[in-house]
């Protein structure tokens, strides 16, 4: 039996107790081994057995950990990184991988030279929403796609004060919040665009950062439109899709993080129940008949990532999320801040 992977994760707010802690808890093949807690001791109730650390550099200092989750905010993600990588650790980075793509360059050079794992923790390709989109577009159920809208919207009309989003420090806001879950998506369904064209906004009194982006970009024969916003009081579809056949609207409505808020233990197996009701809608042709019909999307598994990262740290397959997919990401964020400031169509 191959030996559990001992995995150390560097924060306990909000992503440590539902999106880390519990997949690694639960996955057979890794041991929650370390937690740091600056001040608190909220993981001793639910994680006993993990030691506490009350620092970063205190963990890194633990030779049995094998693998190191970068969970804090996203100004220390260069340097929590670099130091594991530099520790000999594997490393998972949450979104947004980095604030500049040159960062995610050296640590990927790091990676490479002490032959370490670095992957980038891009859970929603494990949304079910997400899936049942990617499943129309990989049967081509709409003919050539020639537009494409995805959102996520949300209503935050008042400041969260969560200075490392909403503060003016170097990686807040909501392009660099948000625009990674989506920017990647697009980048899995169509590959890397021409151009961008980007509409970056503050549109609450309260914050200092950007809190609304509408993204355009090019591609040679489709438009793929990206947007947020924290004033959506109603829901609208996340994701529309227009090809020369037909159509599919689908809404978010994977519900893997309201299941984890309520204390619900993840697995392998489906442990989310899908939507209740209707989500989606395909509205198209196939085998010269039209059709137009109600779906509802299968249940998502954010523990899809946690195998695939097992199995590439046991060489059975890629790395799910390589640095090249973050840094592609954040390549976008950054030129679409520069289209913003000059009102002008960046080429990529």
């Amino acid at each position: 039996m191959q030996p559990v992977i001992k995995t150390g994760i560097c924060s306990y707010g909000m992503s440590g107790k539902l999106f880390q802690a519990p997949f690694i808890q639960a996955h057979p093949g890794f041991e929650l081994t370390a937690i740091v807690e600056r001040h608190k001791n909220e993981s001793r109730e639910r994680y006993p057995q993990s030691v506490l650390y009350r620092s970063v550099d205190e963990m890194l200092a633990d030779k049995a950990i094998n693998l190191v989750i970068v969970n804090t905010p996203v100004q220390t993600h260069y340097d929590f990184a670099k130091a594991a990588l530099q520790a000999g650790k594997h490393v998972v980075v949450e979104k947004p991988f980095v604030i500049k793509a040159d960062e995610g360059e050296k640590l990927q050079q790091i990676a490479r030279e002490k032959k370490l794992l670095l992957s980038v923790y891009q859970n929603r390709r494990y949304d079910g929403d997400y899936r049942a989109v990617k499943q129309v577009l990989d049967q081509k159920l709409l003919g050539d796609i020639k537009e494409m809208e995805m959102r996520f919207d949300r209503y935050r009309p008042s400041a969260s004060g969560k200075q490392h989003k909403e503060g003016g420090l170097p990686g807040a806001g909501t392009l660099y919040d948000l625009g990674p879950h989506l920017i990647d998506q697009a980048l899995q369904f169509f590959g890397w665009p021409k151009s961008v064209f980007a509409d970056v906004w503050i549109m609450r009194n309260d914050v200092e950062a950007d809190d609304y982006f509408e993204l355009l970009l090019y591609y040679e024969k489709l438009r793929v439109r990206v947007k947020a916003t924290c004033i959506a009081r109603e829901s609208y579809p996340a994701y529309i899709v227009h090809g020369m056949k037909g159509s599919f609207l689908q809404h978010r409505s994977d519900l893997q993080e309201q299941q984890l808020l309520t204390g619900t233990v993840p697995s392998l197996e489906s442990w989310c129940p899908p939507p209740a009701k209707p989500d989606g809608l395909l509205h198209t042709e196939i085998d010269g008949e039209v059709i137009r019909r109600e779906t509802i999307a299968e249940a998502g598994n954010y523990m899809g990532y946690f195998d695939d990262l097992y199995k590439a740290l046991r060489g059975e397959r890629e790395n799910p999320v390589p640095a090249a997919d973050g840094i592609n990401t954040i390549r976008i964020i950054e030129a679409s801040f520069k289209s913003a400031a000059s009102g002008k169509m960046i080429h990529l």
